[in-house]
């Protein structure tokens, strides 16, 4: 087992391949606008009119669901929509770039005030996060990633070779308007404020058909992608993507199983159960490993059993602004929120 420190800039250049590999481009996207005319269709205007109401988190302790209708309803002011640039890239997207904070056996979503009772997570974003954590903690509390105003909490079993832990070096986290019809992209609202979501299967006993996380080789194309941990060259870096589902059920912040208020889609649209399109969050973490992957495994089990939790902390303008401007639209975005 070879364990290689990348340069920084090599990892960075490498982000957009990296995620264009799993990047379904939008049908007939919407053909760009100069800088002085705004775009034919105002898909934003129905965002601002379909926006969902703010939400909280539930007390404390509390394990059920908790639903966004508890929330008083308050109008976001957002700034007049700027003209979409010319050379702007028609890829709905933001990005966070929330490097690793730190470890603990704890998890605030599915272990709540149960400090030390669950497998070994990497933290990465809020620095706060532990088995007590709540939204008003994370909103108050500061941030690795870039941007400072994402204080959102990110977590995931830690990565253990030869029983040692190894973080990644690497850790964006895209926001996306793919996966379902532009007209579905057009209508994405806001994930709400609070809002707690599980992606992957911590009990995974085989990778099968319902496995939403994948493992690849940086800069190794010829490497095979798959639901288990692969070998990689020397040289390269041991990638983990995971895709959070994208349709909400429009009330519960939270439910009992951490996954039912949540959806993937169907035949590229939500399903009537889960009608609220959200922006797709996926995970990609870089791992400087090579080498044979039977001296790897995670804090839960082998590379199928990969998971994450995230509790979002973004706050609401801020969160607003970025699906308007870039998923809604279909604009790539910086950590800025700008094309």
């Amino acid at each position: 087992m070879l364990i290689a420190a990348l340069a920084v800039a090599g990892v960075a250049a490498s982000a957009v391949t990296a995620n264009a590999m799993f990047f379904t481009p939008p049908k007939n996207p919407p053909a760009a606008t100069s800088s002085t005319t705004p775009p034919a269709s105002t898909p934003e205007q129905q965002h601002q009119q379909q926006a969902a109401p703010p939400a909280t988190a539930p007390a404390e302790g509390t394990s059920g669901a908790t639903t966004a209708q508890d929330a008083p309803k308050a109008a976001l002011n957002l700034p007049a929509q700027e003209p979409i640039p010319a050379n702007a890239v028609r890829v709905a997207e933001f990005v966070a770039e929330c490097p690793f904070t730190h470890r603990l056996p704890d998890d605030p979503i599915v272990l709540p005030n149960l400090p030390g009772a669950s497998h070994m997570h990497s933290f990465f974003g809020n620095v706060s996060t532990n088995a007590h954590t709540t939204v008003e903690d994370l909103d108050k509390a500061e941030t690795s990633c870039n941007p400072k105003k994402d204080l959102s909490s990110y977590w995931v079993p830690t990565l253990l070779v030869d029983g040692q832990p190894v973080e990644p070096t690497g850790t964006t986290f895209y926001y996306l308007g793919e996966g379902v019809r532009d007209d579905v992209t057009a209508r994405i609202q806001p994930l709400p404020h609070g809002l707690r979501i599980v992606a992957g299967n911590a009990k995974a006993t085989a990778p099968d058909g319902s496995t939403q996380s994948r493992w690849s080789c940086l800069h190794a194309g010829h490497v095979e992608p798959s639901k288990d941990f692969v070998n990689c060259p020397e040289g390269s870096m041991l990638e983990s993507y995971l895709d959070f589902p994208q349709c909400w059920n429009g009330k519960d912040l939270d439910s009992a199983d951490h996954k039912s208020h949540m959806a993937y889609p169907v035949a590229n649209e939500c399903p009537s159960t889960h009608p609220v399109p959200v922006p797709k969050l996926r995970q990609v973490l870089r791992y400087p490993v090579t080498g044979d992957p039977a001296r790897i495994k995670l804090a839960s089990g082998p590379g199928f059993t990969m998971h994450g939790d995230f509790f979002n902390a973004w706050p609401e303008e801020d969160m607003a602004l970025r699906v308007r401007d870039c998923i809604n639209r279909i604009v790539k975005c910086g950590p800025d929120g700008r094309p």
